[in-house]
């Protein structure tokens, strides 16, 4: 398998569609509200934001969604408006 290195201009777009919206753990937010608000603005299914909410409870963290900081930027807001802790990363 040949693998072949993209001119420095396409890495740097690929770079920037390639985000993830991460939400953090805290000690407000109850699992049933984790997992709603993940199915409802993320666009997850019901299993998956069961996992996600266990694993940002387990490890602090979990990205929830990844795609383009455009794409991901109104999420990130709405689940801070809602109260959750989110970054871009």
């Amino acid at each position: 398998m040949k693998t072949k290195l993209l001119p420095k201009s396409q890495r740097k777009v690929q770079a920037i569609e390639h985000c993830d919206l991460i939400v953090h753990n805290d000690d407000v937010n109850t699992f049933d509200f984790v997992i709603e608000t993940l199915v409802e603005i993320c666009e997850q299914e019901y299993l998956q934001a069961v996992q996600c909410a266990h694993l940002i409870h387990n490890t602090g963290k979990c990205g929830v969604k990844r795609g383009s900081f455009e794409e991901l930027k109104p999420k990130c807001e709405v689940l801070l408006k809602k109260g959750l802790s989110a970054t871009i990363e």
